[in-house]
């Protein structure tokens, strides 16, 4: 069991899953940061200098000021400004990687095939195929 296993682990296409995992995890990373770090601030500017990241619902009824506050104190809340951020991180992903698969769709399309000049053509008598210089049919001796 240990061998076949090993067999398994070891397969091309296994491996290749393997990394691509940890750099979609890395990957993720950077969004993240991107969109907590460069794209948000500006948008929360925007619109009255509000961090999206501390946007929340206090359900408890207290009246907490700050997410912080309300954690620290063990408060429910409904934390819709960072629902909003991880939004932001599946729409910049999902783009991300509809540009990729863009990209590469658009490497791998196959080359337009050219039609050749035709070599042949059919007998109207036999349908035979015959060469186009022919002038008379080689099966039925017509002539074309």
């Amino acid at each position: 069991m240990l061998k076949e296993f090993k067999e398994f682990a070891m397969r091309g296409n296994v491996i290749d899953l393997a990394v691509g995992v940890i750099i979609g995890g890395a990957f993720g990373k950077i969004v993240t940061s991107l969109v907590n770090d460069i794209i948000m601030p500006p948008i929360g500017m925007l619109l009255g200098r509000v961090n999206f990241a501390d946007l929340f619902i206090d359900l408890s009824g207290k009246g907490f000021a700050t997410l912080a506050d309300a954690k620290a104190a063990g408060a429910a809340t409904l934390n819709y400004g960072l629902f909003l951020n991880t939004i932001f991180d599946f729409i910049i992903v999902a783009f991300v990687i509809f540009l990729v698969i863009r990209q590469m769709n658009h490497m791998t399309k196959p080359a337009p095939v050219i039609a050749a000049e035709p070599t042949s053509k059919t007998c109207p008598h036999c349908v035979t195929e015959i060469p186009l210089k022919a002038t008379r049919c080689p099966n039925c001796t017509s002539q074309l």
